[in-house]
């Protein structure tokens, strides 16, 4: 059985709430809501979430104190025994725990050092640690077997995803798999971001990152309140 979390609090009634309100404010404070420019990056802005939440997971925007759905369904029926994993921006840590409790190795990284030391005292056995995607430790490099990839890509803008993409696919192994679970929107559909939902061409364009599509999902409604991509890839 993994480990339980050492600093837990479950959601009460006034949870919803106090996310609303915070959700408000940190959209009149994220410049790419407000036009303003800046940070394609949104480095400020995601610092300043974890600022702001002042320790409560409702204040922030995807600290859901619990795996996500579409992982959590994916992993109940998948074992990750022996493998070297990576999260990536991993938040609160619960992806990361999801990802151990199936046997992985699991390194869970984030831009931001209050996220990664909330989720160190919530899941103390997990190896978390402050990178940024776009200038990772180099040995990183084909270092690692499986890489779950959940909502970091629709957090960025369009001219980011290429080099995002690049730096996810350059993580792998050989023989590697890259899990991308993601809101969904069709191509032609206007969006109003962040976030900003993916494409099946968003998505499809890891092939030119040198990965194989092994199973792409187009799954509606209904474990979560949004269309969501759940696409899993290989490194040949």
């Amino acid at each position: 059985m993994a480990e339980k979390p050492v600093h837990e609090a479950i959601p009460d009634e006034d949870f919803a709430r106090r996310r609303i309100e915070a959700r408000q404010r940190l959209d009149a404070i994220d410049p790419a809501r407000q036009g303003r420019g800046g940070d394609p990056f949104r480095r400020d802005w995601f610092h300043a979430v974890y600022a702001l939440a002042e320790g409560d997971a409702a204040k922030v925007p995807w600290g859901n104190l619990s795996a996500h759905p579409h992982l959590s369904d994916w992993l109940a029926n998948t074992r990750l025994d022996g493998m070297r994993a990576l999260d990536i921006g991993s938040g609160l840590g619960d992806n990361a725990a999801a990802l151990a409790g199936q046997g992985a190795e699991v390194t869970g990284f984030d831009l931001v050092a209050d996220a990664v030391d909330w989720a160190k005292q919530r899941f103390p056995h997990i190896a978390f640690q402050t990178a940024d995607l776009f200038a990772p430790p180099p040995e990183w490099a084909e270092a690692f077997d499986f890489i779950s990839e959940i909502y970091t890509l629709q957090a960025l803008p369009a001219d980011l995803l290429p080099q995002a993409r690049q730096a996810l696919a350059c993580f792998l192994k050989p023989g590697g798999q890259l899990l991308v679970i993601a809101r969904a929107r069709d191509e032609t559909q206007a969006i109003d971001g962040p976030p900003w939902p993916l494409t099946r061409s968003d998505l499809l364009a890891f092939e030119a990152c040198g990965l194989a599509v092994e199973a792409l999902e187009d799954i509606p409604p209904g474990a979560t309140p949004n269309r969501h991509w759940r696409a899993l890839f290989r490194r040949p």
